[in-house]
């Protein structure tokens, strides 16, 4: 039986690669999270859309406020119910759209340079500020989860807020598209084959997520570096991938040093996965 969702509800995802909305926070714990992000961003010196780069991902390796996130119960009952009981964390990026920005996600999967098979990794997306039409939520395509993994083209688009800039370059249904609106404290899930996109954000206020990507313990990691994954419920008995320690403090020496090995580690693997599925290299799909 599952822990929080309907059984209709882990069918709906199941059918359609996506669930949406579901409640993580309340409103002012959401306002908080959002304190935390912009007081980090002053000490940085810089809008995270501006510093790039590092400053955007794997950010639970330093401080505690994001690792909470992280592990928020709420929403790994959520993801438990569609992936098992042993979870990890395999990366958390911030997806931050300006006020009035011209930011876009063209249509694209999660899957294309994440490198871990099966494909049963599943991204909690959480809003910490509202998440509408107007300032860019995510849109999905129902169904689309079946489709396999398509071809992407990288650097194909301006003003993405993917590092990659990628989109998918294959023919396909987009006729049907669902929007995901949010509430501040909200989050849905999505399967990593769902294809999905997001619009500009027109609004005069910031619209700021976290994309958080679960996997099972038992998928494997098929590229050449060994990957680093956390370890956030249950047990870990395969082995397949290097347990991430959590921060003792925020931004200390030792979780600097972690996060700036394990993202080296993590931007590898991505030019890797870029490299072979740029090259049409027939990669295993189990």
């Amino acid at each position: 039986m599952p822990k929080v969702l309907t059984q209709k509800m882990v069918d709906d995802y199941h059918r359609d690669g996506y669930l949406f909305p579901l409640p993580a926070l309340g409103t002012a714990e959401a306002a908080s999270y959002r304190q935390d992000l912009e007081d980090y961003e002053k000490e940085a010196g810089g809008r995270l859309t501006e510093l790039g780069g590092a400053a955007r991902f794997k950010n639970h390796l330093l401080f505690k406020w994001v690792n909470d996130l992280v592990r928020l119960p709420a929403i790994l009952d959520a993801v438990e119910d569609v992936i098992g009981p042993n979870i990890l964390c395999y990366t958390s990026t911030f997806f931050i759209k300006e006020e009035n920005s011209r930011a876009i996600a063209a249509w694209h999967q999660d899957s294309t340079y994440f490198g871990v098979r099966p494909h049963e990794h599943v991204t909690a997306w959480i809003a910490l500020t509202e998440s509408t039409p107007d300032n860019g939520c995510l849109i999905f395509l129902p169904g689309s989860s079946s489709h396999g993994q398509m071809t992407h083209r990288e650097n194909a688009v301006e003003h993405s807020v993917n590092g990659g800039r990628q989109k998918i370059i294959e023919e396909f249904d987009a006729s049907r598209p669902t929007m995901a609106p949010l509430k501040a404290g909200e989050f849905s899930l999505h399967h990593t084959l769902c294809i999905h996109r997001s619009a500009p954000n027109k609004t005069n206020d910031r619209r700021i997520g976290v994309g958080i990507s679960y996997v099972p313990t038992r998928v494997r990691h098929i590229g050449t570096h060994r990957m680093p994954a956390m370890l956030v419920r249950g047990s870990d008995e395969y082995g397949h991938f290097d347990l991430e320690a959590d921060p003792v403090n925020d931004l200390d020496e030792a979780a600097r040093v972690n996060h700036a090995d394990v993202y080296k580690r993590y931007r590898a693997n991505y030019n890797e996965q870029l490299a072979w599925h740029q090259e049409g290299k027939a990669l295993p799909v189990s």
